[in-house]
């Protein structure tokens, strides 16, 4: 089953961990210095916030899948949208190491499906994705 992926930039971690914890009436299931995510169940979602230095506002969305084939499955997804797709296997990001694929949407809106295989003790490398001034947090470069 799949989970809605997003991740938004912040200025303050602090002050929107307390933000979002009231709004999912629930804290978060990962704080680091500089991240935190919710794995809600309803509405099924992974949130995560981070203060990376980027521009505050939305950094990405995406869906979290369960399985290596229900990755593959949203590869032909991903295909049919008729956008270049970045294939990347065990990368390390966001605390996470994954099996993944970007795409942009015809906005500039970074759109990440992955698989999730272990936690890492790293943040992993953020690069720029959308525009010059902006960094989705491990996104693909341009």
């Amino acid at each position: 089953m799949k989970r809605f992926h997003v991740h938004v930039a912040v200025d303050d971690l602090q002050q929107n961990i307390r933000f979002y914890s009231s709004v999912f009436g629930a804290p978060p299931t990962m704080i680091k210095d500089d991240y935190a995510k919710w794995m809600l169940d309803d509405p099924r979602v992974n949130f995560a916030i981070s203060s990376r230095g980027t521009r505050a506002g939305l950094d990405h969305l995406g869906f979290q899948v369960e399985s290596d084939a229900e990755l593959k499955g949203m590869k032909q997804n991903l295909i049919a949208a008729q956008a270049p797709i970045l294939e990347e296997n065990e990368k390390d990001c966001c605390y996470t190491k994954a099996d993944k694929y970007w795409v942009t949407d015809p906005q500039g809106i970074a759109w990440e499906t992955f698989h999730s295989l272990s936690t890492v003790p790293v943040y992993g490398e953020a690069r720029p994705i959308k525009r010059e001034a902006t960094a989705a947090c491990c996104g693909p470069a341009r």
